[in-house]
């Protein structure tokens, strides 16, 4: 077995190696290219976005820069979805964003790690799971996610968070490691800040 294919199948592999470094160069002088273009440049950053991510649906933005290991190669986009600045992705392995999902600035996301025993962390292994993230969530400003995580959908995930752990639907998550603090509910409809009341007539 190749070290890519050990890398696909969510093996320990040897990242170094030389066909995977081969593959993911490309991508990475793609998204150097990428990370240049002008914020009016907005259907040059969608071509990028159709032609490099796995998948990637309408009306996605991204405000640059980005960084990922694989350009994104492994991104899956559902539509609808906002991206603040400095976005890191760590996508050796697969992370998958459904629907309309907002990201703050400064926020990562991880599928590769790396074995806790010293001798095989010493021979420059890892290995990836991948992350997926629900429809309609919206991940905090400076908020980390681990590798092998899943985000229900509607979840709100508070800045500055370490999620660590599945988050369910429908919940505001916050914290170090991230816990569920509340549902979202009624109380979400009538505020939305402190005592500030949503004024839904005037809503479209």
């Amino acid at each position: 077995m190749t070290q890519y294919e050990r890398m696909v199948k969510g093996l320990l592999y040897d990242p170094g190696d030389e066909e995977i470094m081969a593959e993911q160069f490309p991508y990475q002088d793609k998204l150097w290219e990428f990370n240049k273009l002008k914020p009016s440049q907005i259907e040059e950053k969608e071509k990028y976005m159709k032609e490099v991510f796995a998948e990637c649906g309408d009306n996605c933005y991204i405000e640059l820069p980005l960084h990922a290991n694989w350009g994104g190669a492994h991104l899956h986009f559902g539509s609808g979805i906002y991206a603040n600045s400095d976005l890191t992705l760590v996508d050796d392995g697969h992370i998958y964003v459904g629907d309309k999902v907002m990201f703050g600035p400064d926020v990562t996301i991880a599928t590769a790690n790396h074995p806790i025993d010293p001798e095989l962390r010493a021979k420059g292994l890892q290995y990836n799971k991948d992350v997926h993230i629900g429809e309609n969530v919206w991940i905090g400003a400076g908020s980390v996610i681990v590798p092998g995580v899943t985000i229900g959908k509607n979840a709100v995930i508070g800045a500055g968070s370490v999620v660590t752990k599945d988050i369910p639907e429908n919940v505001v998550a916050v914290g170090n490691p991230c816990r569920v603090l509340r549902n979202v509910g009624e109380h979400d409809r009538e505020f939305f800040y402190k005592d500030e009341k949503v004024d839904w007539e005037n809503i479209v």
